[in-house]
């Protein structure tokens, strides 16, 4: 039985790069009891409706991104974290089809693994928005405008996160304090970063 998505298909039809390895993960996510189905423009396999495992590819590669990736046990040591930010997901890179070969049999029991994982209804504990750093140009804001402080806080968290992230990425404190000029009244009407 064919447990291709037609609608998946078009993502690997259209890839100027990575065919080949697409193709090899593509047979590997096949194989498990996972289901196709096409998400954020991405081949994504899941199960009961969850989402267990991505394909995505990037200039410098290609990568399998285990959704709950954080609570593999990852014995092989292939489970990169992309940024210190990402808490829950994991990604296996490659560069090569060869690669995707030589690890067809430990992808396998990752998918296997994540597959458990989600069936067993685990999740990653995530930090809470008061645990991250709130840049010293925000605070100094946040403190001299009441207004400012309120419509921060009746954000959701995730908003929260988003802006904290967006200002904290700026290496230096004018930097910092354009961004924070700049997404201010965004704030004020209750918005998030890129509504």
């Amino acid at each position: 039985m064919d447990k291709k998505n037609p609608k998946v298909d078009w993502f690997f039809e259209k890839a100027s790069a990575w065919q080949g390895e697409y193709a090899q993960l593509r047979e590997i996510l096949l194989d498990s009891v996972l289901e196709e189905d096409l998400k954020w423009g991405c081949p994504c396999y899941t199960c009961n409706k969850k989402n267990v495992v991505l394909i995505h590819g990037f200039k410098e590669y290609c990568a399998l991104l285990f959704m709950k990736g954080a609570l593999l046990k990852d014995p092989k040591g292939i489970l990169i974290q992309q940024t210190e930010n990402v808490q829950s997901a994991r990604q296996v890179r490659f560069a090569e089809v060869k690669e995707i070969v030589k690890l067809k049999a430990t992808l396998k029991a990752y998918i296997k693994e994540a597959i458990e994982v989600e069936k067993a209804g685990l999740s990653v504990e995530l930090k809470k928005t008061a645990e991250y750093e709130v840049p010293e140009e925000f605070q100094q804001r946040l403190v001299k405008d009441p207004d400012l402080k309120a419509a921060f806080k009746a954000l959701t968290p995730g908003r929260q996160r988003a802006y904290l992230f967006h200002f904290s990425g700026a290496k230096q404190s004018k930097t910092r304090e354009a961004r924070i000029d700049k997404y201010i009244p965004q704030i004020l009407d209750g918005k998030g970063i890129d509504d």
